[in-house]
């Protein structure tokens, strides 16, 4: 199995995206791995790593997710492979819930979105997103 992170989705997969917007809930598993050290695309100096750079991105999605009516269910650091192989583990795992694929685009292509994104993408290396559906939810009693 090859395994490409990537910061942005290929055109077939935002095509795939958008067919049945409403149908959902869905929650995103997010497979996250940080650069060393942050790069902003417009070249501007920092001493920040990519997961400082990640964690101001992070600060504002979760208030944009409350906004459109989901959340982060999850986030932790990824410690070891517990089983399979890959040859570079990401560092950090989380998961979102959106009530519809319709309020995950209306948040990713809103203003306040945009102006955030700058900070994952100079924080990460790449990423995995998997979109599940019809989840079964258990907490911790």
């Amino acid at each position: 199995m090859e395994v490409n992170n990537r910061t942005i989705p290929s055109d077939a997969q935002l095509a795939g995206f958008g067919e049945s917007p409403e149908k959902g809930p869905i929650h995103m598993v997010n497979l996250l791995k940080f650069r060393e050290k942050a790069e902003y695309a417009d070249g501007r100096e920092t001493a920040l790593t990519g997961e400082e750079a990640y964690a101001l991105y992070g600060q504002g999605v979760f208030e944009l997710l409350q906004k459109h009516g989901g959340g982060l269910l999850f986030s932790g650091d990824v410690s070891r492979l517990m089983l399979g192989e890959v040859e570079d583990l990401w560092d950090r795992v989380a998961i979102a819930y959106y009530p519809s694929r319709q309020a995950m685009l209306d948040m990713i292509t809103s203003e306040a979105y945009l102006e955030i994104a700058v900070h994952r993408e100079a924080g990460l290396e790449g990423q995995i997103n998997i979109e599940t559906m019809d989840a079964l939810v258990l907490a911790p009693n």
